[in-house]
């Protein structure tokens, strides 16, 4: 059985020297726990060992935790990770603190438009595929500044920055990391509140390093905390 305790101390060991190396504070960069196909038990273990935000993909198993017994009460930060299609985004809002993976204006219209409805404000990532793999989701790179005019007007929802998931190769990855990075820059320049657009959320179990060198906030780590799905 995979001790979740130590490997989280494992973690942040890694992620505080990698940000010493890249000249970063260590508390600069926040560890969102991938808890996907894990059971709640996991999560609560990882509560117990510190962990407090944790990453979920899938609408039907992320209710299921949410509602858990194990877990009522707590102050845990979920984070939707994965693809959301736009007749899902009514089922998660209200319970998770940030969404990563809006990939389009139109999702991003139909997270408003529910915004409004509930009377809510919620903040989410824009997804970015930096690879231009065709089996990616993700907006082009392209395609994000000509359209931050539209996504800023949208009632009750703040974009907070943007994500990616990278190449499976290293040099590919710090390049794609780069590229996200720089976009966030040229967002923040035609931005009215450019102080809103602080996260970059990028870098997993394999390539996180390279990640923080380029400027990650938030790193997605699943595999090296709850072991292999």
């Amino acid at each position: 059985m995979e001790n979740v305790a130590s490997n989280l101390q494992a973690i942040q060991r890694e992620i505080d020297a990698a940000c010493l190396k890249a000249g970063r504070e260590p508390g600069s960069v926040r560890l969102i726990a991938v808890s996907k196909t894990k059971p709640a038990s996991l999560v609560r273990e990882a509560f117990d060992a510190g962990q407090s935000e944790f990453g979920e993909s899938y609408v039907q198993e992320f209710l299921q935790k949410h509602d858990d017994p194990l877990l009522d009460g707590l102050p845990l930060r979920w984070h939707f990770i994965g693809h959301l299609q736009s007749n899902k985004i009514r089922m998660v809002i209200g319970k998770v603190a940030l969404i990563h993976g809006i990939d389009k204006i139109s999702t991003a219209g139909e997270l408003s438009r529910l915004a409004v409805r509930e009377n809510l404000q919620l903040e989410y990532l824009l997804e970015v595929n930096t690879s231009e793999e065709p089996s990616k989701y993700g907006m082009h790179p392209r395609e994000v500044l000509p359209s931050f005019k539209t996504l800023h007007a949208l009632p009750n929802i703040t974009l907070r920055g943007l994500m990616t998931i990278a190449s499976p190769d290293p040099a590919s990855a710090k390049r794609e990391f780069r590229t996200l990075r720089i976009l966030l820059d040229e967002l923040k320049k035609s931005s009215p509140d450019p102080e809103k657009l602080t996260e970059l959320s990028m870098g997993m179990s394999g390539d996180f390093e390279e990640a923080i060198a380029e400027g990650a906030t938030m790193i997605r780590i699943g595999t090296a905390i709850f072991g292999w799905r």
